[in-house]
């Protein structure tokens, strides 16, 4: 490992996983699975039970930076114990009125910015003469 690459991953949590939490998942970790955006997946070894949470305990270390909107819906599902199963084991069929999954864009260019907005090139619509402002007294 560089020694660049070794200083980010003891020193800072978001450019991947730390190297605490490798050592962790090295450890304690079974591997479940990989998604479509590299995301890799795992549980406590053998499913078993955490005493202090009552539950297996399940996390994900995130190919590249740490943003938890590149999961998607699938293993969203499995992430917080919503289903027990994950995609790797049952297929998972999109109902018809999802969406295709899209990380969240906001501080990145392809934000959404509506039109007036400071930051998008088009112009405001000028003011249609509508609008009366509030004068105190009257």
């Amino acid at each position: 490992m560089k020694p660049k690459v070794f200083l980010l991953r003891v020193f800072t949590w978001w450019n991947g996983a730390t190297l605490g939490t490798l050592l962790w998942t090295a450890r304690f970790g079974e591997l479940v699975g990989t998604d479509e955006y590299g995301n890799r997946y795992y549980r406590t070894k053998n499913g078993r039970i955490d005493p202090t949470l009552g539950f297996e305990r399940r996390w994900v270390i995130y190919k590249g930076l740490v943003e938890a909107s590149t999961i998607g819906p699938a293993w969203h599902g499995w992430m917080h114990h919503t289903v027990d199963t994950p995609p790797t084991v049952e297929k998972v069929t999109p109902k018809p009125w999802w969406k295709p999954h899209r990380p969240n864009l906001t501080g990145t260019p392809a934000a959404y910015r509506p039109t007036g907005s400071t930051l998008t090139k088009n112009r405001r619509p000028k003011a249609t003469g509508d609008y009366k402002p509030w004068v105190p007294g009257r």
